[in-house]
């Protein structure tokens, strides 16, 4: 019979689904028209031209995920935004050095091919690389059977971008520069195994909650526009992207030594989302070392520059002081408390 013959197809590999995969996606690209100037798509590797304008052009790459957020998505059978906060967790990350995000690759590991589920979840990835005016030149979907239940898949995403020697933020932070908050979209995409496991040590089914839903789906905020404009325009001396390990951890790896950043936590305005959680009993001190709490990314730079920097943000993310920069071994001082 048929279904004892030893191929491919029958130990659970779609080798045709995939080929029509790859074709959707190239199809995609090509009218997002950032697919590149080689047909990268479908190849081997991808390839593109390094931008001659750009003067001693240094290479910046990160990589990220979006961790269990993708149970989220399983759960409301949403995939249509997933692909942003893919891409945004990896180009917000290039922005610290500088860089402007080029080229960007995804990789998707599934136990089973889902061409609906997976085209939602491209159709994502290519609005983020939209969003941040890079190009998707290529990726990887992995059936692999046996190693995902059903469902279940994880995304993976590969970013390059590109800085000229002179526009590096590297060792430009200087004693009494202001330290700046510019709000997150909400979560974003980090913390999601500490708001799953609340959900079901008090038995909250987010679903029958709108509010819940919308906060968490709601793609990661892509800060490429408003941050490669200030640093070309020479606004800023460093900056940080307040991911996992909230403010604490992620503004101490940008503050260089015998410098410290002294942050007064009562400045900070959060978001309702946040309120919520830490009504629902996670402890400020856990707050804020999981999650951004309401700043998703954080500037540094001369206090002269405060105007001319929030010219460039919408209302809704408009940078607000937070704190400064003082002489001290200590890398990062906090005080006070956030109003919850």
């Amino acid at each position: 019979m048929t279904s004892n013959k030893l191929t491919y197809s029958n130990s659970g590999v779609n080798i045709s689904k995939a080929d029509s995969f790859v074709k959707f996606i190239s199809s995609l690209s090509k009218k997002s028209g950032k697919s590149g100037d080689f047909k990268n798509i479908g190849g081997f590797g991808a390839i593109s031209p390094i931008p001659k304008r750009l003067k001693e052009a240094h290479i910046v790459t990160s990589t990220d995920g979006v961790g269990t957020k993708i149970e989220i998505a399983n759960d409301l059978n949403k995939f249509d935004t997933i692909g942003i906060d893919l891409v945004a967790m990896c180009v917000n990350d290039l922005l610290v050095q500088g860089a402007k995000p080029y080229l960007f690759l995804d990789y998707i590991s599934v136990g089973k091919i889902n061409l609906s589920k997976l085209k939602n979840i491209v159709r994502g990835i290519v609005k983020g690389c939209k969003i941040s005016d890079c190009k998707l030149v290529g990726g990887e979907t992995a059936e692999m059977p046996g190693t995902y239940t059903k469902d279940k898949f994880d995304i993976a995403g590969f970013a390059v971008g590109l800085v000229e020697k002179k526009k590096i933020l590297n060792n430009k932070i200087k004693n009494n520069d202001i330290i700046l908050a510019v709000p997150s979209n909400g979560l974003h995409s980090n913390g999601f195994s500490l708001v799953r496991y609340l959900l079901k040590k008090r038995k909250i089914n987010f679903r029958k909650s709108e509010f819940l839903k919308d906060e968490l789906i709601r793609p990661t905020k892509i800060y490429v526009k408003e941050i490669s404009n200030i640093n070309e325009k020479n606004l800023i001396n460093g900056c940080a992207n307040i991911t996992g390990g909230g403010l604490e951890d992620n503004i101490k790896r940008v503050i260089p030594k015998n410098l410290c950043a002294k942050i007064n936590l009562n400045n900070i305005k959060t978001l309702k989302i946040f309120k919520w959680l830490h009504k629902m009993g996670l402890s400020e001190k856990e707050m804020l070392k999981t999650f951004n709490c309401g700043v998703g990314f954080c500037l540094i730079a001369n206090p002269k520059n405060l105007n001319l920097i929030r010219k460039h943000f919408g209302e809704r993310f408009k940078p607000y002081i937070i704190g400064k920069i003082t002489k001290n071994s200590k890398k990062i001082s906090i005080s006070g408390k956030i109003s919850w």
